[in-house]
């Protein structure tokens, strides 16, 4: 489970567990369970709203632009402000291609190994990378391992952190169901850790990542985010973490098992992936 499932797990008022030991038992650092992010006004999180519902519609507005529709929209805040915003949320531009996390100069940069690759079998190419999700009060972080030939969703977790541990569960858990010969990321300082790092070399998996300024290389998972965005996340409202675990849930098993691709022939990633049918026993 990621970070926010364990703390969700979390009873303060059972009567005979302490909250200590309820961490220690299921694998929560007691910081996280005693972390409460900053409370933030009703303005930034509306503009944050607006910023996120038009950059999945438009990634390549930059600052400059999304002031100026913040502007069209009743928010009347200066550039600088959008900037902050935008910092906070992750997301630039697509030129710089747009990433939830700086990369770190002391981290070792890998090549990207998909450039004229014929992609041809499940299992050849995961990838994977981190989303900003809404909520009523706040938001979280939400990140997925895929299968870039089936578009099967291996695994997810969510955080409201962006440290490395939640994009490692995600990995993890990937790991249980198979192994790639490829895994695919940004530069961001969660994928270029020696922690992650290591975890693929010890399965000697090849790791690639996308270029600097490449918006487009890490494509099929950039698609996933605006699928997760219009089909689930802005339709719903969600008052708390463990909504979204249970509305992300939901959907990825939705995704997986009955929207059909039409680049899949109109199959369902998991019918490509494992050449039959899902059945109850699969889940």
């Amino acid at each position: 489970m990621g970070v926010e499932e364990k703390r969700a797990m979390i009873e303060p008022k059972h009567p005979e567990i302490s909250v200590s030991r309820q961490c220690e038992l299921i694998g929560l650092n007691r910081s996280m369970w005693y972390y409460r992010p900053v409370d933030e006004s009703e303005e930034d999180l509306l503009a944050k709203r607006l910023i996120d519902e038009q950059y999945t519609s438009t990634p390549f507005y930059g600052t400059r632009r999304m002031k100026v529709h913040l502007k069209s929209k009743g928010l009347d805040i200066n550039r600088k402000r959008v900037t902050r915003l935008m910092r906070e949320m992750g997301i630039q531009a697509i030129y710089p291609k747009p990433k939830l996390s700086m990369s770190d100069s002391g981290h070792k940069i890998y090549p990207y190994l998909l450039r004229g690759l014929s992609i041809s079998r499940p299992d050849q190419v995961w990838s994977s990378d981190i989303t900003y999700i809404r909520m009523s009060k706040g938001f979280v972080y939400l990140t997925a391992v895929m299968d870039w030939y089936s578009r099967y969703v291996l695994s997810w977790s969510i955080s409201n952190t962006m440290d490395v541990h939640f994009c490692l569960d995600a990995l993890h858990k990937a790991l249980l169901k198979s192994r790639p010969e490829i895994f695919n990321t940004d530069q961001g300082s969660q994928y270029t850790s020696t922690a992650f790092t290591d975890m693929l070399i010890n399965e000697d998996i090849r790791i690639s990542m996308d270029s600097r300024g490449r918006a487009f290389d890490n494509i099929f998972i950039e698609r996933l985010w605006r699928s997760v965005k219009y089909e689930e996340v802005y339709l719903n409202e969600y008052e708390s973490v463990k909504h979204v675990v249970q509305g992300i849930t939901r959907y990825f098993e939705f995704y997986n098992t009955e929207r059909p691709h039409q680049s899949l022939g109109y199959k369902t990633p998991y019918e490509v992936h494992y050449g039959q049918l899902p059945s109850a026993a699969n889940f």
